[in-house]
Parts: structure tokens; C-alpha cells; sequence
């Protein structure tokens, strides 16, 4: 394993760079989409309930491959050039935003209905509420579940593979086509992955507790 690192180490690193900022780009993207469309599935106008819950419905009950080729195939050929990175990166965006969403609509909906009824008795509209009184109390209870989605964010990147060529997994198919050299080629990229993942899950599991 230390051999395949130290022989190909420069292709495994532009992995590991290009694997980081695609999840990061689609974490940040994903948890402001997946926000959005929670709170239009819980909100009180109907039209905009049913285009929260069908954008959920889509979103996640559609394979990430096949978005994601959508993206990459599709796009490109009726309506604007991207590349790989950036069709990858929107399908992993995409997919991931509707768990978001859901995980973000339970928390909504799990916190008490007294408390928007107790906000609106106090002169708040229904956006100061939510604003100041709902989502806070509910961001503290999706706190673990959200985590998990992160983190499966970050090893559904692995899809970079087959678009954009040059993530982890792409190398680490290249370095054993290469080296015949399976098992220990993808002992590293595991290792990597974990370098990501594992900061991630502890700083989740911190900021449970600091927000307990």
C-alpha cells in the first residue's frame, strides 16, 4: 500500500483535491437547495408543497448515475457545454439536497405545533417564526441525520468516476490497470476517503453537543 502512494502519489493527490472541492461545492449547495425545498414542503400555499414534495420525489428516487450521466450526456448536447467535474457535481448537488430536504422537513415538522401557534400569538408573521423559532429548535434535532448525509455525500463523489476523470476512484482504477495491484490501490483510496470522512463525523458529533 505505502508503494502504490509513494509511486503515484501525484495522481492520487489531484484525486483527493478534486474529490474534496466537488463535495464541498456540493454540500454547500446541496444543504442551501435541500433547505429551500423543506421549508416549501411544510410552508401553507399549496403550489408550493407540491413542487417541494415532487422535486424530493424526483430527486430521490432517481439513481445518482443516472442523473448524473443526464447531466453529462443530456445537457451538453440541447442546452450548454459542461464538463464532467461540473455534470458530476450537479448530480451529486441534486441527489443529495432531496434527503436533505427530507431530513430538513422532518426536524420542521417534528418540532411542536404550539410553538408557531405560541410565535404568531406574539405579533411574529409566519417567516419570523420560522426564522427565529422553528428552525433553530429543528436544526438542533436533524443534526445526526444531516451528518450521515454529508458523509454520504463525500462517498457518492466516487460517481466523478465515470465523467469527469480524474477523482479518487478514477485514479485508483488507472493506478491497477496500471500496477495489477487491486487490493492495495484501493486500500489508499479507502484511507483517503477516510481522511475526508472522518473529520466530517467527528465534527458533527461536536457540534451535536455544543448545540445540545
Amino acid at each position: 500500500m505505502i508503494n502504490i502512494f509513494t509511486h503515484f502519489s501525484n495522481q492520487l493527490l489531484v484525486g483527493f483535491g478534486w474529490t474534496v472541492l466537488s463535495s464541498v461545492l456540493a454540500l454547500i449547495f446541496s444543504l442551501i437547495i435541500g433547505g429551500a425545498f423543506a421549508i416549501m414542503e411544510v410552508v401553507p400555499n399549496k403550489v408550493a408543497r407540491f413542487i417541494g414534495h415532487a422535486y424530493v420525489e424526483i430527486f430521490r428516487n432517481i439513481p445518482l448515475l443516472v442523473i448524473t450521466m443526464f447531466f453529462y450526456l443530456v445537457i451538453p448536447m440541447y442546452v450548454v457545454k459542461i464538463n464532467g467535474f461540473t455534470a458530476g457535481t450537479i448530480g451529486l448537488t441534486l441527489y443529495t439536497s432531496a434527503f436533505i430536504a427530507e431530513t430538513i422537513r422532518s426536524g420542521i415538522q417534528s418540532v411542536s405545533k404550539g410553538q408557531m401557534e405560541g410565535a404568531r400569538s406574539t405579533g411574529m408573521t409566519y417567516w419570523q417564526a420560522m426564522r427565529y423559532i422553528i428552525l433553530p429548535q429543528a436544526f438542533k434535532i436533524v443534526i445526526p441525520p444531516l451528518g450521515n448525509q454529508f458523509i454520504n455525500l463525500v462517498k457518492n463523489s466516487s460517481v466523478l468516476a465515470f465523467v469527469a476523470g480524474f477523482d479518487l476512484m478514477y485514479q485508483a482504477n488507472s493506478i491497477a490497470s496500471i500496477t495489477f495491484d487491486t487490493i492495495n490501490s484501493y486500500l489508499v483510496v479507502g484511507v483517503l476517503y477516510l481522511i475526508i470522512t472522518l473529520p466530517l463525523s467527528y465534527y458533527m458529533r461536536y457540534l451535536e453537543k455544543k448545540v445540545a
